[in-house]
């Protein structure tokens, strides 16, 4: 019945156009009307075979309240306010001498590298909380988020163990850094000396 359907409008959208669609009360617009292709609204209605469907549902669609209701505003916290602002400043600031500071002094410093280290975990743990805190509301997804505040959380430790791991059996950050640095100079002056 709906393929019966779709060929009758195919046809429809598809036939030549007759006089009675495209006659005017101005006879010199008759002719100019005559060219006039289908729109491709009827093209596109004609070819669909199926129904749209998103990917993913909608989120639950609740009202709170009516229009002319005030926005509810968190209620205020320091720590969650111009003070985490500073905070998250402070943190972003500190990195950038403390980046430059071991290849000045020397990677062999482990404070250093533990100071480096702990403001990498907490500036990104901010940057993922502060996305999580945008994209996942609270009052439209309570559990998603709950479970993605736990899984920031879970990272912090899992990366803070495993660069633990690193600092103390391996070479450490800086050094590491500074090895691969040396592995691509020394590449491009082995293919100096080879060309």
């Amino acid at each position: 019945m709906a393929s019966a359907l779709r060929s009758s409008v195919l046809r429809q959208a598809l036939a030549a156009p007759s006089k009675r669609a495209f006659s005017s009360a101005v006879p010199a617009f008759r002719s100019q009307q005559s060219h006039v292709k289908p729109s491709w609204h009827i093209h596109r209605a004609a070819f669909q075979t199926s129904a749209r469907r998103p990917i993913l549902p909608p989120l639950p669609q609740v009202i709170h309240g009516s229009v002319n209701d005030p926005v509810k505003t968190p209620e205020p916290h320091p720590s969650h306010g111009s003070y985490h602002w500073t905070a998250e400043r402070l943190v972003s600031a500190a990195l950038l001498p403390i980046t430059i500071m071991p290849f000045a002094v020397g990677s062999l410093n482990p404070v250093l590298d533990g100071t480096f280290i702990g403001l990498i975990i907490i500036h990104t743990y901010i940057g993922f909380q502060s996305c999580i805190t945008d994209y996942i509301p609270t009052w439209r997804m309570p559990t998603v988020r709950k479970l993605f505040d736990w899984a920031n959380v879970l990272a912090v430790f899992v990366v803070g163990w495993g660069y633990y791991e690193f600092e103390t059996n391996d070479v450490g950050l800086t050094e590491a850094v500074k090895r691969v640095w040396r592995a691509g100079s020394n590449a491009k002056e082995v293919a100096e000396k080879a060309s």
